[in-house]
């Protein structure tokens, strides 16, 4: 991962505002219904050009594919891996509200998420997992390719979902244990890790379960049961990306991309040691909303190894108000002031677009908020290196 020794920065997490009429191919595609391939791939492969030149022209030097080709950051996979398929409706049965909307029933998770529950279909394992289509990848690898080849930015990840996120978000019927299941996707998605470092890309791995699922699918467990489980899905990533640098990765953690109270999230102070033990030299995390911004005080607190890279969330990914550039440069400093100017890049709290049609901060802000972004970066840059 190339980070600047003369300025700061921007990229963000991944997933960007779908066109309406990608979603509507990607839609059936996730239903097991009959698709255009053609179209899909053609429409697709276009996408991906018009995000990569957008997000180059709002300012962002590290980019991505937007994640145009995904329905979601993780339900993906099963167009990949054996195992995986659809089940009925789209929920999974048994799953409780996040614990925080316990609190306040008035507020619904579909509502806050943008969208409804016909948006996106279930997905479970069913039986043994393995990496058994690449076809998706290379393709996804190809138009990612195409798409900076003529817009050259600084530097160009994409994402991919980690065995704990799968593990969680994808329930298990065929493994005895959910730590079988964990340990036969070390083996799944270790292909699909090799192939993007292989392509030239950064390797971002999407792992939402090690702080969002605390108050949600584990909010059962005792904080130790579940920092315990986070340690074995590190150790799951660790055995995953070993034969990949740890500078050519990062990982991203969030307390999950809805706007609720979310007053049961679990604090980073308690997840700053366990974030350390993983190889990915760069940590995205949230910095910007209301409920984790006061936490760089945490990370200024806690001991960091000299080889990890912060990239703090310094604008919103849930609301449509635009930052401030002065308040972005601050945010920036912040964490400047505990690592130093080369270790950190401005990010994204989370995903714009983490399901493919439910849009709750419109494409025009996005771009805009990217704008601030960069502007932001430039300001805080006059400031740290004057």
């Amino acid at each position: 991962m190339k980070y600047s020794t003369d300025r700061i920065l921007t990229t963000h997490v991944g997933s960007m505002p779908r066109p309406d009429d990608l979603i509507e191919l990607l839609r059936k595609e996730d239903r097991g219904e009959p698709v255009n391939q053609v179209a899909l791939q053609r429409r697709a492969a276009e996408a991906v050009k018009q995000t990569v030149a957008e997000q180059i022209e709002a300012g962002v030097d590290v980019v991505c594919d937007g994640e145009f080709s995904k329905m979601s950051y993780h339900v993906y996979a099963k167009h990949r891996l054996t195992g995986l398929g659809n089940i009925e409706g789209s929920g999974v049965p048994g799953r409780k509200a996040p614990r925080d909307l316990q609190d306040f029933p008035e507020l619904q998770l579909e509502q806050l998420a943008g969208g409804g529950t016909d948006l996106l279909q279930s997905t479970v394992c069913s039986g043994a997992v393995a990496y058994a289509d690449p076809a998706p990848l290379n393709r996804d690898i190809a138009n990612l390719k195409a798409a900076i080849s003529a817009t050259k930015p600084n530097d160009v990840f994409m994402n991919s979902a980690s065995p704990g996120c799968l593990t969680t978000y994808i329930p298990n019927t065929y493994y005895p244990s959910r730590d079988e299941y964990r340990d036969a996707l070390v083996s799944a998605m270790r292909p699909e890790y090799k192939a993007i470092y292989d392509a030239g890309f950064v390797l971002q791995l999407d792992c939402p379960d090690l702080a969002g699922a605390r108050h949600t699918d584990y909010q059962d467990m005792t904080e130790a049961e579940f920092l315990a489980d986070a340690e074995k899905s590190i150790e799951a990533i660790n055995a995953a990306t070993k034969d990949i640098p740890p500078e050519a990765m990062r990982l991203h953690i969030c307390w999950l991309n809805y706007p609720g109270p979310h007053t049961h999230d679990i604090p980073v102070a308690r997840l700053i040691e366990l974030l350390g033990k993983a190889r990915p030299q760069a940590i995205l995390f949230e910095g910007a909303n209301p409920r984790h911004e006061h936490e760089w005080e945490d990370w200024k607190a806690a001991k960091i190894s000299d080889d990890k890279v912060l990239v703090p969330g310094v604008i919103d990914s849930t609301s449509n108000f635009v930052e401030h550039p002065r308040l972005i440069a601050q945010r920036i400093c912040r964490y400047a002031d505990i690592v130093g100017r080369e270790r950190v890049l401005a990010g994204v709290d989370c995903g714009f677009g983490t399901y493919a049609g439910r849009k709750r901060v419109f494409p025009s802000v996005v771009l805009a908020k990217f704008r601030a972004l960069a502007e932001g970066a430039r300001m805080a840059t006059e400031r740290l290196w004057k």
